[in-house]
């Protein structure tokens, strides 16, 4: 068996970038960025107001004074001279007025029969946004590889971007083996099962920017396992198995490849769960065949198959990030495999807490769904205590 970093990292190696699309912005969001965004102009593209106020020469103001409103300043309006000696009605994101080179906030001045008293004096630039000073013309805005969220969307939208150029959305095709499975809601005989890991495979694959096709689960059937499988690679990026890896006599998606030509890359990974994990490319296509149990799927496609959809958009960060947290329970542990532990997460005094939930089955469906994070129990590790620090990678950060 491989361990942990070496057969992600074998699998992230055989990823190739795909080409790259034009897309609108209301189309951007969670793609990837294909090239870098620099700074067409200076942004703001002039000097501004940061508040609603008056508008002076801060030379007028060195002390309580008086002046005469003398002319006003609108955002988007016309632009305006301001004369010396008089105060400039502005409002917020107004072009600083020629011959204006400060801001007195409204709230600091009593106007009344067009006369604006002063307090004290006043600062050259106070409350003025400088031309150029958010980003300069020819500065960086993004770099390739960001992954564009709401705040990413509207820096380009300020920039004047409505259009922006992304890595094209891998095509990813998923399906589960087994003759037990049904669909949710969907009637069966006795002892079948409604099958869930195609669903959330195809929730977190879409949160990472692929085109997702599910197919049907297939029966466990080598020629129609074999059918379905080299359809999929003909047509895909990434083609998901779930169930079928391991070396019972009706796991047959490992028979169905050699069927078709094609050998694994790596089969059986020094995890717990998710150890019969299996890694293929036939054709420029990869295929990652998962375990069928569902925490096995959610965690195996969570460390693997999400870092390789985002190595294939170019995408700067891949790996899930590690937290650090603080135990709640002990975690027994038996050295041998990278353990990843179901956990919920909270805080308490500004630090992460995690409890281990009790069900850690690779079958347990409930564990899954109330956990927030996997605490990561390293491979040579016994025991853990109550009390330990440990790495802890959030559920959030695998789609």
């Amino acid at each position: 068996m491989l361990r942990f970093e070496e057969a992600r990292e074998r699998l992230l190696s055989l990823a190739r970038p795909l080409g790259q699309e034009r897309v609108g912005l209301d189309d951007a969001m969670d793609r990837v960025l294909a090239d870098d965004v620099v700074a067409a102009a200076d942004f703001p593209a002039a000097d501004t107001s940061a508040m609603d106020g008056y508008a002076v020469t801060a030379a007028d103001v060195v002390g309580a004074i008086t002046l005469k409103l003398a002319a006003e300043a609108r955002p988007g309006g016309p632009p305006v001279t301001h004369d010396r000696g008089t105060a400039t009605r502005i409002f917020t994101g107004a072009a600083l007025p020629r011959g204006a080179d400060a801001v007195v906030p409204q709230e600091n001045v009593v106007a009344e029969a067009g006369d604006v008293s002063f307090p004290s004096a006043v600062a050259a630039f106070a409350h003025v946004r400088r031309r150029g000073e958010d980003l300069a013309s020819g500065t960086l805005a993004l770099s390739r590889g960001t992954r564009l969220a709401a705040a990413q969307i509207g820096l380009l939208a300020s920039l004047d971007r409505a259009w922006v150029n992304v890595a094209r959305r891998p095509r990813v095709t998923v399906f589960a083996t087994g003759d037990e499975l049904r669909l949710p809601g969907a009637s069966g005989p006795m002892g079948s099962i409604a099958e869930s890991g195609t669903f959330m495979v195809r929730a977190m694959a879409r949160r990472c920017g692929a085109n997702v096709v599910a197919l049907p689960s297939a029966p466990d059937d080598l020629a129609a396992i074999a059918r379905t499988l080299g359809e999929a690679l003909a047509s895909s990026d990434v083609v998901i198995t779930i169930g079928g890896m391991s070396v019972g006599d009706h796991d047959l998606v490992r028979p169905a490849l050699r069927t078709l030509g094609v050998e694994l890359d790596l089969w059986k990974v020094a995890i717990k769960p998710g150890k019969p994990l299996g890694i293929a490319s036939a054709n420029g296509a990869l295929m990652l065949g998962l375990p069928g149990n569902p925490a096995a799927a959610f965690v195996t496609f969570g460390l693997f198959g999400v870092p390789l959809l985002r190595r294939l958009q170019g995408a700067a960060e891949v790996v899930p990030a590690a937290w650090r947290a603080t135990l709640t329970r002990p975690i027994a542990h038996k050295p041998g495999r990278l353990e990843f532990v179901r956990a919920t997460l909270r805080r308490e005094a500004g630090e992460l807490v995690a409890t281990p939930l009790a069900h850690q089955s690779s079958g347990s469906v409930a564990s899954v769904g109330q956990a927030d994070a996997l605490v990561v129990v390293p491979q040579d590790a016994g025991a853990l205590s109550a009390g330990e620090r440990v790495d802890v990678v959030l559920f959030s950060d695998l789609s």
